[in-house]
């Protein structure tokens, strides 16, 4: 089964035994779309949208994905590297590139390793 949230979005392949269960509980809570039962009908997750979208910004989402689990706000970060906020909402949204020196600065800050956020 293929099915979509709509907000926040998401898009999950449920596959085995209670999957009707475990929408039922989701929808309790979000607007959820069916978009397949089949599983003929369902793709590879690398040829969505979704994927593309993520995939042509990876850096800076793993950068705002680290930032969110670090419990840090852009202005926060932005102060432990002494550099001023949009300077790192540049780099979420892809906007700036990421030099190795800051990425080294940046891991070290958020705890995880340097070469997620090197090209």
């Amino acid at each position: 089964m293929l099915a979509l949230v709509k907000k926040p979005h998401i898009e999950m392949s449920i596959h085995g035994e209670h999957t009707e269960e475990l929408i039922d509980w989701i929808r309790k809570k979000f607007e959820v779309s069916i978009l397949t039962t089949e599983k003929e009908d369902s793709i590879a997750i690398e040829e969505t949208n979704f994927w593309l979208e993520m995939q042509s910004n990876r850096i800076g989402n793993l950068l705002a994905g680290a930032r969110l689990k670090a419990e840090l706000t852009q202005a926060q970060l932005a102060q432990k590297l002494d550099v001023r906020q949009n300077m790192i909402s540049d780099y979420e949204r892809g906007k700036r590139r990421l030099s190795p020196a800051m990425g080294e600065k940046i891991a070290k800050i958020l705890n995880i390793a340097s070469d997620r956020l090197i090209k």
